[in-house]
C-alpha cells in the first residue's frame, strides 16, 4: 500500500455522533447528554423523510439539553426548505445555544425522498446549481447588512436577516461530497469538508460502496486539496469523514470478515477503507492517527449504535 502524506495541516481530533430518533423525548435528551458526557464534540442528524426525527426541532432539543455539545445536520437537503427560511432557523438555534451550531448543507441525493414527496428529482447539475445559490443566500442573510440576490433559482430583495447568529459572519459550514464538482465547491466554500461515497444513483448500493475504497478516497482528497490550494484555503479546512462500518472489538479479523461478507466486498477493502473502523481501542486509535496523517481526517463521526463502545477512543484522542 502506497504511503500518503496529507496536504492539510494536522488539526486536533474531534468526534461526532449521527442520531436519527428515540422512543421518547426523555430518551432523546438522555442520549444527547450521554454523548456530551463521553466527550464527543458534535451531534449530527440526516435530513430525510424516512423514520427519523425532523432535524431542526430535534437538534434544538439536543442543544437545549446540553451545554458544550455542538449540533449540525449531516446534511440539510437544500431542496427541502427555502434557504432564507433555513438561515433564519439556524441563526435562531445559534443564538439560543450560545453559538453551538454548524451548518451542514447539500444538494440532495436520496431519490426516495423526492418520489414520496412528489418533488421533481432534477438532474444532479441542476440540484447542485440550486444548492450553490442556496448556500450563498444562507451566508448572505446571516450577514451584518441587508442582502439582495438575483439567481436562476432564488431571488432575495433587501432582506436583513434576523436574528444574526452569534458565530460571525456565520456558523461553520460543512459540505460533504463524493463527486469532483461538489468536492471542489466544498473546498472553496466550506469550513469543514466531508468526503463521502458517490451517490449519483440516488440510493446506497454497489455504486456507492465501490467509491468508498482507500484508492477512491485518495483521489477525492486530492480534488479537495487542489481546489483549496488554488483558493488559498488549504490551512483553513477541517477534513471530515462519517464512518459507516464501525466495530470496537477484540476480534478484528472476524469482524472484518463478517462485514466484508455482509456488503459483498473483499476483506482488504474493509481493512483499508477510511469509512471503516474495526478493532480494539488501541488498533482504532492507531488507525485514526494514521488516516489523519494520510488524508487529514481529524473530525470523525460514528453512528448512534456505537456511541458508548467508541467512547474510549474519544477519551484518548479528542483534542489531541
Amino acid at each position: 500500500m502506497t504511503e500518503q502524506i496529507s496536504p492539510f495541516p494536522i488539526k486536533p481530533f474531534r468526534f461526532g455522533v449521527q442520531l436519527q430518533k428515540s422512543d421518547s423525548g426523555a430518551g432523546w435528551v438522555e442520549q444527547a447528554r450521554r454523548i456530551e458526557g463521553h466527550g464527543y464534540d458534535v451531534a449530527t442528524m440526516p435530513d430525510h423523510f424516512d423514520a427519523q426525527f425532523a432535524p431542526v426541532p430535534a437538534l434544538q432539543a439536543v442543544l437545549s439539553a446540553t451545554t458544550t455539545l455542538r449540533a449540525s445536520a449531516l446534511v440539510f437537503d437544500n431542496d427541502y426548505k427555502h434557504p432564507l427560511v433555513l438561515a433564519k432557523e439556524l441563526a435562531t438555534m445559534d443564538v439560543l445555544s450560545d453559538g453551538r451550531v454548524e451548518i451542514g448543507l447539500g444538494a440532495g441525493w436520496m431519490i426516495a425522498d423526492y418520489e414520496q414527496a412528489g418533488m421533481t428529482y432534477d438532474r444532479a447539475g441542476v440540484r447542485i446549481d440550486r444548492f450553490v445559490e442556496g448556500l450563498e443566500v444562507i451566508k448572505g442573510v446571516m450577514g451584518a447588512t441587508p442582502f439582495s440576490f438575483e439567481g436562476e433559482h432564488y431571488t432575495i430583495r433587501n432582506h436583513d436577516g434576523f436574528p444574526k447568529p452569534l458565530q460571525a459572519p456565520h456558523p461553520p459550514v460543512i459540505i460533504g461530497g463524493g463527486g469532483p464538482r461538489v468536492l471542489g465547491i466544498a473546498a472553496r466554500e466550506a469550513d469543514i469538508v466531508g468526503v463521502n461515497g458517490t451517490l449519483h444513483a440516488g440510493v446506497i448500493g454497489p455504486e456507492a460502496i465501490a467509491t468508498m475504497t482507500r484508492d477512491a478516497v485518495v483521489d477525492k482528497v486530492a480534488i479537495v486539496a487542489d481546489a483549496a490550494r488554488a483558493a488559498g484555503r488549504l490551512d483553513h479546512i477541517e477534513m471530515n469523514v462519517r464512518t459507516f462500518f464501525v466495530s470496537v472489538t477484540d476480534d478484528r479479523d472476524g469482524q472484518v470478515s463478517a462485514m466484508a461478507g455482509l456488503i459483498g466486498v473483499d476483506e482488504q477493502m474493509i481493512t483499508e477503507s477510511p469509512f471503516a473502523l474495526i478493532g480494539n481501542v488501541d488498533q482504532i486509535c492507531e488507525t485514526l492517527v494514521a488516516r489523519r496523517e494520510a488524508f487529514g481526517f481529524s473530525y470523525v463521526i460514528v453512528g448512534a449504535a456505537e456511541l458508548d463502545a467508541f467512547a474510549p477512543v474519544v477519551a484518548r484522542l479528542a483534542g489531541t
